[in-house]
């Protein structure tokens, strides 16, 4: 197809994000028609890939190349494959639910808080797709500015701290990931003479294992910042409360799977030995992550607040998967990601559902909201299910897998997750129950209106991946799993190299030097 299809797929909603800002600020109703026209248009886009990717099929797909900066050796280049491809439509997806979700929540300034909003789903879509490090660099760090102002624009009351403490903590991840880039780029004109931020040629790479250290840890810290792993994650809850609904919606949906992203894309195949001696660590602040935002989020007062930590619990749950280091553990640290987009996502909506009526997310300030609002509490039910792993439900399956493969790796990581699992469940029963069951405490609650026709078409979707990926999970794991495995091999190909290296150099051999062509055959 010589359409260049991954392009538009990038560029489409900054384009429609242009046009808006040519729009009267005043024209508030067009304004939103057309933001929720580009992002409907920009999810029809990506559904084919859904069909179109081929999941056995080696390499990236729908690959696109152009000369960007000849000088330093760096290219436009993109490509899918079966990882990338489901976070695409999971960014779209959620897009969309945003742009809805925020129709009636944002009357000021609405001009600009769509044209933003449309220009971070450029953003995060060219940070999925990218095949040159410098050009995924440029794409992580221009998502970063859309979002500050979402954040410091049209948050809470402490939005300007949150805001400045949300990009804070990113840039210094950020800048560190430069400086990793930039290392890599000079081993790999050094070694081969070739200078180039191609991520396939950095796969082929041999790095030393003292050099890996050094290279995963200033990876590994802007990952973990951006996912958030305990104890990088004091930015998140900051940003959640403060944020509007859309803002935490596409943060929670989309924004934290660039960290583990990372982690599956850069972090373990680029650096085999040292994401093998960091392990423990990693393992170990993730099971952390699980019990502690459990815990955390079982005593807060305010519902949103409470969702943001129990984001914390679940996305430990992606980075014990991942650190497995098993097919089992890395599909379900996949399937636990988009879980949560659209579990956490869908959470964030309702609690801003409920927030346009009361302007209050105080847990003591409800009660009894099943019986003004019987429609809201039955999809808040159906949610709440999912997001601690009812059976039947998105959420039991990823984490299902991520137990799976942890027992494969270490039984006690298991039994310290399922620990998790039960307090997650503790904490939003608990919620749950103060929340819709029970007498009307307050007054002011048995007037409330249940959901529009536009909620409720907001929450279909969502409601539909639910019970399709509980029920169903077979289609998703089968686009994923290729891919995945592919990552699993390499990283245990590079290990060895490595290995060998390191082997050969301690015995003061000379085969050191014909070493990396033979490794570098993928």
């Amino acid at each position: 197809m010589n359409f260049p299809w991954l392009s538009w797929l990038v560029f489409f909603p900054l384009m429609g994000a242009v046009l808006l800002v040519l729009m009267p600020a005043g024209a508030g109703r067009a304004i939103r028609r057309w933001a929720t026209t580009v992002a409907l248009a920009e999810f029809a886009f990506s559904v084919p890939l859904w069909w179109r990717v081929v999941p056995g099929q080696p390499g990236w797909q729908f690959v696109e190349r152009h000369d960007w900066l000849p000088a330093l050796g760096a290219r436009y280049a993109l490509g899918v494959d079966g990882i990338s491809m489901l976070l695409v439509l999971l960014t779209t997806l959620m897009t969309v639910v945003a742009v809805l979700g925020a129709w009636t929540a944002v009357s000021q300034r609405t001009r600009e808080f769509y044209a933003l909003l449309l220009a971070l789903e450029s953003g995060m879509l060219g940070t999925f797709l990218s095949l040159d490090l410098l050009l995924f660099y440029v794409f992580w760090e221009a998502m970063l500015i859309p979002m500050y102002l979402v954040i410091g624009a049209w948050g809470g009351e402490r939005r300007i701290y949150a805001a400045i403490k949300f990009f804070l903590y990113t840039m210094a991840g950020s800048v560190l990931m430069l400086v990793a880039i930039l290392w890599l780029y000079f081993l790999q004109k050094t070694t081969t003479g070739v200078a180039t931020f191609d991520l396939d040629a950095f796969y082929a790479l041999p790095i030393a294992p003292a050099t890996q250290v050094w290279l995963f840890l200033a990876f590994a810290v802007a990952f973990a910042i951006k996912v958030p792993m305990f104890p990088f994650h004091t930015w998140l809850p900051d940003a959640h409360v403060e944020a509007p609904t859309a803002g935490s919606v596409i943060l929670a949906a989309v924004l934290l799977k660039m960290g583990t992203y990372g982690f599956v894309r850069f972090a373990i195949p680029l650096f085999p030995q040292a994401s093998m001696q960091f392990t423990p660590w990693i393992a170990g602040l993730a099971l952390v992550g699980i019990i502690y935002g459990a815990l955390v989020s079982m005593v807060q007062p305010d519902l949103k607040k409470l969702v943001a930590y129990s984001s914390v619990s679940h996305l430990g749950f992606c980075m014990l998967g991942l650190y497995a280091m098993n097919p089992q553990g890395f599909a379900g640290s996949m399937m636990q990601m988009l879980s949560h987009g659209v579990s956490t996502g869908a959470l964030f909506l309702l609690v801003g559902v409920i927030y346009e009526r009361r302007h209050t997310r105080l847990i003591a300030d409800f009660g009894g909201l099943w019986k003004p609002l019987p429609v809201y509490a039955s999809i808040f039910l159906v949610v709440m299910l999912s997001s601690i792993g009812l059976p039947g439900t998105n959420g039991f399956i990823g984490e299902f897998l991520v137990l799976l493969g942890a027992f494969r790796a270490q039984p006690m990581w298991a039994v310290l997750a399922a620990t998790g699992v039960i307090l997650s469940a503790c904490t939003m029963l608990w919620m749950f129950q103060r929340v819709m069951f029970g007498p009307v405490t307050h007054p002011e609650n048995e007037k409330l209106q249940d959901l529009s026709l536009r909620e409720r078409l907001v929450f279909a979707p969502l409601l539909v991946l639910i019970f399709w990926m509980g029920v169903m999970p077979q289609p998703f794991l089968d686009r994923m799993q290729p891919a995945l495995d592919r990552v699993i091999v390499l990283h245990h190909q590079r290990a060895a190299m490595s290995l060998a290296r390191a082997t050969a150099a301690g015995a003061g051999s000379r085969p050191i030097v014909t070493l990396p062509a033979a490794g570098g055959a993928r």
